[in-house]
């Protein structure tokens, strides 16, 4: 332990579960949970819907909520509470001075839109004229058929004014990877004191569907756990809408503030396996050579996609560390892509906080009775990046 270690303390959580860390906790141990599902509104494909949510808790003026689409609503919104459970919403002197990296994609697109100029396009042959009507007069000025993936950066410090330096990576799992990694490094550094750090994803918006089935990845057929959909109809990914922010401090700046610390950050690793090659299961084996894995039953939070290939790489690499007891957590809440990572590590930070391990989310899943002092987070993503982090008690 020492002054600049990276310490993890607030957590904005929002799933198919519920809102906020503490429901997540108390529903994540109960043995007897069972996932939120919706398998009509998209079918043949299944996704973990968002549930209520008053907006007004998180992002007061009603202008500002308009102005945005569901997935930046999401992430202001997680990012709205983790610095209320770090107890830092509102004060202007350390949200001024805030740091903010965001992981996103590339935002929803304005479906309407695209259905009117598919419609009419049947029936002009000027189809560049025709494109150009369409964009100068359907678009609102946040769009350009898609919103830019830095809006939910903008939202969040208009929102909240969070005003430090801002940086937004794009690009599945690793852009969750990337964002903690380059968070972590730069407190490490002395390069910053405190961090706001996350990202969403809204599943429930017909393009972002699109975009995994084109890519075949999305599971079809009735619904089976992360580990189960190997020889599956479909890829084997089954989404849920979601966010997850931390808060990220210098030990010494969180200490003098008088801020509560669940868990240290050690380190964050990353890698970009060439997997038409077969070198995923080799790149997951070399994180964990890397990560210096402790002795002893180790508690894994696993952010398994299910997409075939890149899950099965990651259970045989599991399968050659039989200390490791993995939990994936998208049986429960579904994959949540730019914030799987944040999501991981928030979820690895509450065990060594309370000092308990969760039940099994699948029988396939091997039991953990210890007391976690360590905790590995994992996101090897659907289509390429892998990456992994160490937390371990605060103390």
């Amino acid at each position: 332990m020492n002054a600049h270690d990276v310490v993890i303390t607030g957590i904005g959580l929002v799933s198919s579960l519920g809102e906020g860390p503490d429901v997540h906790w108390q529903k994540l141990t109960d043995p007897g949970l069972r996932p939120v599902l919706d398998a009509e509104r998209f079918a043949p494909y299944t996704v973990h819907p968002l549930p209520e949510i008053d907006w007004n808790q998180q992002i007061a003026k009603r202008g500002d909520q308009r102005q945005m689409e569901t997935w930046q609503r999401l992430g202001t919104y997680a990012a709205g509470l983790a610095l209320d459970d770090a107890g830092i919403k509102g004060n202007d002197a350390l949200c001024s001075t805030m740091d903010l990296v965001v992981a996103a994609g590339g935002g929803e697109r304005d479906i309407a839109v695209d259905t009117d100029i598919l419609a009419a396009s049947a029936d002009r042959s000027d189809r560049d004229v025709l494109l150009n009507e369409k964009l100068t007069t359907e678009l609102r000025p946040t769009l350009f058929l898609a919103q830019l993936s830095n809006l939910l950066a903008g939202n969040i410090s208009i929102v909240h004014k969070v005003t430090g330096s801002s940086r937004t990576f794009m690009g599945e799992e690793g852009a969750g990877v990337s964002a903690l990694e380059t968070a972590a490094a730069r407190i490490g550094a002395g390069q910053s004191t405190h961090m706001l750090v996350g990202g969403a994803f809204q599943t429930e918006h017909v393009d972002m569907l699109l975009g995994y089935e084109l890519g075949g990845y999305l599971h079809r057929g009735p619904w089976q756990s992360v580990w189960n959909r190997q020889g599956g109809q479909g890829g084997g990914v089954v989404t849920g809408s979601g966010g997850a922010f931390l808060v990220l401090e210098q030990r010494e700046h969180a200490e003098k503030r008088g801020g509560r610390i669940y868990a240290t950050l050690d380190g964050v690793l990353s890698a970009r396996a060439r997997r038409t090659k077969g070198e995923l299961e080799g790149s997951i084996a070399g994180l964990f050579d890397k990560a210096d894995l402790p002795e002893g039953d180790l508690l894994a939070i696993s952010g398994a996609s299910g997409a075939h290939k890149a899950t099965a790489a990651e259970q045989a690499a599991l399968a050659a560390h039989p200390q490791i007891a993995a939990r994936g957590f998208s049986t429960l809440t579904g994959h949540m892509k730019e914030a799987q990572f944040p999501f991981a590590v928030a979820l690895a930070a509450l065990a060594v906080h309370h000092k308990a391990g969760y039940p099994a989310f699948d029988p396939a899943e091997r039991n953990f009775a210890g007391t976690p002092q360590k905790v590995l987070a994992t996101a090897v993503g659907y289509h390429h990046f892998e990456g992994l982090a160490l937390v371990r008690a605060a103390d």
